[in-house]
């Protein structure tokens, strides 16, 4: 893994993309380009315009490297006494802030420090590496100033297949543990299964265990989000379970590259997801993040006969 620093501008960001997800008002991001590597991601056709990778000589759909800025704390703190209006951060919306780089400089740690030293803000932190867990004795001076989510993208039988896509991430057994962990510490939760890809974690019975997992770590909120077709990353993603010996489960990944596929596994999974959690939970505390325009209009016309749950945006 190549490790590029890059001085970014801002700190902390109004963020109106994750306001309206119901996530976050504020944004703060450590770099560009997140080390675990997840073939699906669709932060290159985020950014791929930014300078950076320009400058850097860099990819924007590529793996292997990471971008990360060491100097986010300071930039941060700036932010957090300067602003009058606070509120709640998300910590990241692009990057990991716990990914293997970002624990090189103790970015994650130092972040969540110095949001929490100005009194206003609260921190929601969501990240695929149970390296969070080292922070929890910052968390527990005050518990009720974080959320702690772990991106949790498949059940446990799953964990070597997600290995392979999502190749530096903790495994998901060890993501599951720390949100036991949070829970049993008092801390407070949300559950975040995104993306569930279809052929891996789709199925009625794979999501109703992901809605039992967030039951026992009493999640305040569940959210899910149906993979993003955005860039390259579906085609990366086929490719990788194709070289690992995954054939059925690329197949499943390459029905959904036409929009026709993609909106059909979409409505499935709002099916299944709601089913569970009304089974399961609270629909009330389901927030299922839909952008509409891959949709086809008779998938569209088929979710409004029963939206409870859905944040279309």
């Amino acid at each position: 893994m190549e490790v590029y620093e890059y001085e970014m501008k801002s700190g902390i960001s109004r963020t109106k993309e994750f306001e309206k997800k119901g996530l976050a008002a504020y944004a703060v991001n450590c770099g560009l380009k997140c080390g675990h590597g997840c073939t699906y991601c669709s932060t290159g056709a985020m950014l791929r315009t930014h300078k950076a990778f320009k400058k850097l000589g860099l990819n924007p759909f590529g793996n292997g490297y990471a971008i990360v800025d060491p100097d986010t704390p300071q930039r941060i703190i700036r932010d957090a006494c300067r602003k009058r209006s606070r509120g709640l951060i998300q910590l990241c919306t692009t990057v990991d802030p716990y990914s293997p780089e970002a624990q090189q400089y103790n970015i994650g740690r130092q972040c969540l420090l110095v949001i929490l030293s100005q009194r206003g803000w609260t921190v929601r932190i969501l990240t695929k590496n149970a390296a969070v867990a080292n922070d929890f004795d910052i968390i527990e001076i005050e518990p009720d100033r974080v959320l702690l989510g772990m991106s949790i993208t498949a059940t446990p039988d799953k964990a070597e297949i997600i290995s392979v896509i999502e190749p530096n991430a903790s495994s998901i057994p060890e993501r599951i543990a720390v949100m036991k962990q949070a829970h049993e510490r008092g801390f407070r939760t949300y559950g975040m299964f995104c993306p569930l890809l279809p052929g891996i974690a789709d199925s009625a019975d794979h999501i109703e265990q992901l809605i039992k997992t967030a039951v026992e770590f009493r999640a305040e909120e569940i959210f899910v989000e149906p993979v993003n077709p955005r860039g390259t990353g579906l085609k990366l993603t086929q490719q990788a379970l194709v070289d690992n010996g995954y054939p059925d489960e690329a197949a499943a990944i390459e029905d959904i590259r036409t929009q026709k596929g993609w909106s059909q596994y979409t409505t499935r999974l709002i099916s299944n997801v709601q089913r569970s959690v009304r089974m399961l939970y609270d629909i009330n505390c389901l927030r299922f993040l839909l952008y509409s325009s891959r949709l086809t209009e008779a998938d569209i016309t088929r979710i409004r006969r029963d939206d409870a749950g859905i944040v279309w945006l």
